[in-house]
């Protein structure tokens, strides 16, 4: 079996990288990535007379399953492909998603970022390794080549969706086979809405249905049982707004309540998951959107909300105990957006990105800018890395599994 992260394109990790990979090692980064090593080589030894795969049940034989599977946790998901190709044992494991459940449980997460500068192409990028990984490329369908395409990761899975004339097409792309098939449909399908996820789980609310009526609505997404719950509505509707989740509750952020651009919303509104009910949060968006209608450029690292004010190239963080904004620092200087499309800003771990670069006659390029947040102290972004592009960033997700 050919493993399927070895046919993602990448590039080399530079010897910064092999250096920080060599403390980490030092730094005794997982003594099970010692036991794991040692222990693959006796499994390699014991069975290499043997052509019979009765033993892969237990993985490493001389360590056993649950050993085995304690160290796999623990092991970078970029690994996960090769692993995968040494018995039908690990290949179970890894491709039903066993093992990346059995992560989540252990609050064993990696965060890679996905996104798309083209026409029905995605690359992603791990920012541990700086690697760059190029996907499979889409099934082409006249709703991704021609209108605005939505996207969201949750669990092992990217959604992107469409809108064609008659309706909206969701594809998915899963890390477990890297491969695109069709998706599940919301019970409203919808296109520009809010979204946030967490773990197995997504919420979307708000956006347009197909005859462009602004809903209130919202939905859960489990990506495990593949399926979509209608959740309360929303307290007021909503199209081109911006979601968060933040202390197990989820957020749509600002918006506008008709289909005019100079009628913005300036509110918030938190779902609380436990009561199954919203609280509407006056000025929780205030100052955060242009006059294009841009959705709000906001992410949560650490159960904190920052924003991206990409008129005044500043970032901000919103105080919970007072509803306000309080700038913190400047935006990296050299990401162009057109009025706060073609930017991207996400949290990724424990930190913040953003996604984006200059723009020049024919091109340009794709810089991601990182920034580990500390207190309330200004902004110190970090180019983790660059790459030719001729387009804006379209769509942006972080995977965290």
């Amino acid at each position: 079996m050919t493993c399927h992260l070895l046919e993602l394109t990448s590039k080399k990790p530079s010897s910064k990288i092999k250096r920080q990979k060599e403390e980490r090692d030092e730094d005794g980064f997982d003594e099970e990535n010692l036991t794991l090593t040692l222990a693959l080589k006796r499994s390699k030894i014991s069975s290499s007379g043997s052509n019979s795969n009765s033993n892969s049940s237990s993985l490493i034989n001389p360590i056993g399953r649950d050993l085995s599977t304690s160290c796999l946790l623990r092991c970078s998901r970029s690994d996960y492909g090769s692993l995968a190709s040494l018995n039908s044992g690990f290949r179970s494991l890894i491709r039903t998603g066993e093992l990346y459940r059995l992560r989540r449980l252990s609050g064993i997460v990696e965060h890679w970022i996905y996104f798309s500068c083209n026409v029905l192409e995605w690359d992603a990028y791990d920012p541990f390794l700086r690697r760059w990984m190029t996907l499979p490329r889409m099934p082409h369908n006249e709703c991704f080549v021609c209108s605005d395409k939505e996207s969201l990761a949750v669990g092992t899975e990217l959604l992107v969706f469409g809108k064609e004339i008659f309706n909206i097409v969701v594809l998915r792309y899963s890390i477990l086979t890297n491969s695109w098939s069709a998706g599940v449909e919301m019970n409203l399908p919808r296109c520009l809405f809010g979204s946030a996820s967490f773990g197995e789980k997504a919420f979307v609310a708000g956006g347009t249905d197909m005859q462009g009526n602004i809903l209130s609505s919202a939905e859960m997404y489990n990506s495990e049982a593949q399926t979509w719950v209608t959740l309360p509505n929303m307290t007021k509707p909503r199209r081109m707004c911006s979601g968060v989740y933040m202390d197990n509750k989820f957020y749509v952020l600002g918006g506008m309540s008709s289909n005019s651009n100079n009628d913005l919303l300036t509110c918030g509104e938190e779902y609380d998951i436990e009561t199954g009910t919203w609280r509407v949060i006056d000025d929780m968006a205030a100052g955060l959107k242009g006059a294009s209608g841009a959705p709000p450029l906001v992410a949560v690292v650490n159960n904190q909300l920052y924003a991206a004010i990409y008129g005044d190239k500043e970032v901000r963080k919103y105080n919970k105990e007072s509803n306000t904004w309080v700038t913190l620092g400047r935006l990296p200087e050299r990401p162009d957006s057109v009025n706060g499309w073609g930017i991207a800003f996400r949290a990724c771990g424990d930190r913040l990105v953003v996604i984006g670069g200059p723009r020049v006659l024919g091109g340009g390029m794709i810089e991601l800018h990182a920034w580990v947040p500390r207190d309330d102290g200004p902004p110190v972004w970090e180019m983790m890395d660059s790459k030719h592009s001729a387009n804006f960033v379209y769509n942006c997700a972080v995977m965290g599994c």
